[in-house]
C-alpha cells in the first residue's frame, strides 16, 4: 500500500515530469510507488534490459518503495478489458490515495492513451461488482481519492504546481539514469527528439518557466480531474 502510485506509459516517463513531486513527498514521509505500462521497446535507442537497468536505478534515485512494469506493447496500449484488468489489479493491491498518471494531450500519441487507460482504471477499480484476483483472492475495492496528470513534453496550463526547486538536482539525476535515451556525447546511437542536448537543457526551462507562475524557482505542473478543494487558503501560494 502507498500514498501515491505514478503511472507512465513507458520508463523515464515518471521521472521527466514527476520526479522532483515524488522525491518531494517521500522526503515528507509518503510512500511512492511507480508503475510503468511498457517495457518501451519500441524505443529507438537502447533496448527493453537496458531500460530495465536504468529504470531501477532511476528508482533508487527517488527513493521510490518500488517499481514495476505491467509489460504491455509499447506503441500499441489500448483501452480493451485486458489492459484495464492489469491496471486495476495493481490499483487494488496498492490501495494509492493518489494517482499520477501521463498528460491529457502530448507529441506522443500514446501518452494520451495511456492518461486515458489510468483514469478509467481508476473508475472501475471501485466498483465492487467487477472482480478481480491477487494470488487466489478476491480483491477488495478500491478507487484512489484524486487522478492528477502531469505536463510533459507538450506545454499545457497547469491547474496546479508543485515547487521542487530542493529537489530539481535530484530530480536531473534520476532523469539521467535512463542513460541510452537521453543525450550522451559518447552514443553512437540515432539521434532522436529527446537524445539531443537542447531537449536536456529544456527540462530545467521549462521547469524554471513553471517554478515562476508560483514564485519559486523550478515546479512541476498537473491538471486535475476534478476541482481540487482545500479547508485552509492560508495553505495555498
Amino acid at each position: 500500500m502507498v500514498d501515491i502510485l505514478a503511472f507512465g506509459a513507458h520508463p523515464d516517463d515518471v521521472e521527466l515530469s514527476a520526479a522532483g513531486t515524488l522525491i518531494k513527498h517521500i522526503k515528507l514521509g509518503y510512500s511512492v510507488g511507480i508503475i510503468d505500462l511498457t517495457m518501451g521497446e519500441m524505443g529507438t535507442r537502447g533496448t527493453p534490459e537496458i531500460r530495465a537497468l536504468e529504470a531501477d536505478q532511476a528508482k533508487k534515485i527517488i527513493g521510490a518503495n518500488f517499481r514495476q512494469n505491467l509489460q504491455m506493447p509499447d506503441s500499441f496500449i489500448d483501452l480493451s478489458k485486458n489492459s484495464i484488468e492489469k491496471v486495476v489489479e495493481v490499483l487494488r493491491a496498492h490501495q494509492p490515495k493518489i494517482v499520477f498518471c501521463n498528460a491529457v494531450k502530448d507529441r506522443h500519441p500514446e501518452h494520451e492513451v495511456a492518461a486515458n487507460l489510468v483514469s478509467k482504471a481508476c473508475f472501475i477499480s471501485g466498483l465492487s461488482k467487477y472482480e478481480t484476483f491477487l494470488d487466489g483472492e478476491i480483491q477488495a475495492p478500491h478507487r484512489p481519492q484524486n487522478i492528477y496528470h502531469y505536463i510533459q513534453d507538450q506545454w499545457i496550463d497547469p491547474d496546479f504546481v508543485v515547487d521542487v526547486s530542493k529537489e530539481m538536482n535530484q530530480k536531473i539525476k534520476a532523469i539521467k539514469a535512463f542513460e541510452s535515451q537521453f543525450y550522451n556525447p559518447k552514443s553512437k546511437e540515432p539521434n532522436t527528439p529527446i537524445s539531443n542536448k537542447d531537449f536536456m537543457d529544456s527540462i530545467s526551462s521549462k521547469a524554471n518557466l513553471l517554478g515562476r507562475t508560483i514564485g519559486r524557482s523550478f515546479g512541476e505542473g498537473f491538471t486535475v480531474e476534478r476541482p481540487i478543494g482545500t479547508n485552509n487558503l492560508m495553505n495555498i501560494f
